[in-house]
């Protein structure tokens, strides 16, 4: 069995089984409207309780929504250099996992699914579908795709989706944000969550001593001493890094979660969706 079947296997099987169990989606409650809120009643959905009215008034209080007809769901990757990498899994891979995922999930609820796929241009999109197949060609797309020496461009993403997208969108964004986007006026229009992939390694790497690393993005060679101190010294930058990407995420009421290569993303996606 190829990669590629071993992951629309998987992920298909988690989706219509294992992750959702009963539930129709991971997406659940995500295209309704909020109309008005109401006191709870027997049998009424605990996850519809509003718990700042519920504190205020002294007893529960629920939100009642009107369902809209479907939902736009835009799954975005960002294949530049870097998410050529992984100490367990390559991060590509597990963008392609991810993808996956969601996409069944997407097409389980009903809803309409499209693609697109970014680095510092836009390599390749779909129109909204229900179909299948179109699942197997982005998952594929994905995996096949020569992302070394290959650089994003954040503003290029934000425009070209805020442009292209006319309704109301879910649009989820996967990539491993070594730099740090600006999608205020996109999360504005549409609702937009980022899934972080990255690996532990990258993040913390070892002593290596004296070493010549290549940079996947532009293939320059860094040579020097990766003792203690300067991996010490690199580790804080890239915690500082994800404070100011996380502190920017919030500003613009953007949600994200973080799935390492060695952590099983369905269960990540899972946590995400569920407090929607």
């Amino acid at each position: 069995m190829s990669k590629l079947q071993k992951i629309l296997v998987r992920a298909r099987r988690q989706v219509f089984s294992e992750m959702v169990g009963n539930n129709p989606s991971i997406f659940q409650g995500e295209g309704y409207d909020f109309i008005e809120l109401r006191e709870y009643q027997h049998g009424d959905d605990i996850r519809n309780i509003d718990w700042n009215i519920t504190a205020k008034m002294q007893k529960p209080f629920i939100k009642i929504f009107r369902e809209e007809r479907e939902l736009n769901v835009v799954l975005v990757s960002i294949l530049n250099g870097s998410v050529h990498f992984g100490s367990k899994k390559f991060k590509q891979e597990v963008i392609a996992d991810v993808n996956a995922i969601l996409s069944f999930s997407t097409l389980k609820n009903g809803d309409l699914l499209s693609s697109y796929i970014f680095t510092n241009k836009m390599l390749s999109n779909s129109k909204p579908s229900k179909k299948i197949h179109q699942i197997q060609k982005n998952v594929a797309k994905i995996l096949n795709f020569d992302a070394l020496n290959q650089q994003v461009d954040f503003k290029l993403v934000a425009d070209t989706l805020y442009k292209r997208l006319k309704r109301k969108s879910l649009i989820i964004i996967v990539g491993d944000f070594f730099e740090i986007p600006d999608f205020k006026l996109l999360a504005k229009k549409h609702e937009v969550i980022c899934v972080i992939i990255r690996d532990k390694l990258e993040e913390n790497p070892p002593e290596m001593g004296f070493s010549s690393l290549v940079d996947p993005e532009s293939a320059a060679v860094l040579e020097g001493d990766f003792n203690k101190s300067s991996v010490k010294a690199y580790s804080k930058k890239v915690l500082e890094h994800d404070h100011k990407l996380y502190d920017t995420m919030h500003k613009h009421q953007i949600r994200f979660t973080k799935i390492y290569t060695d952590s099983i993303p369905s269960v990540k996606l899972r946590r995400l969706f569920e407090g929607r």
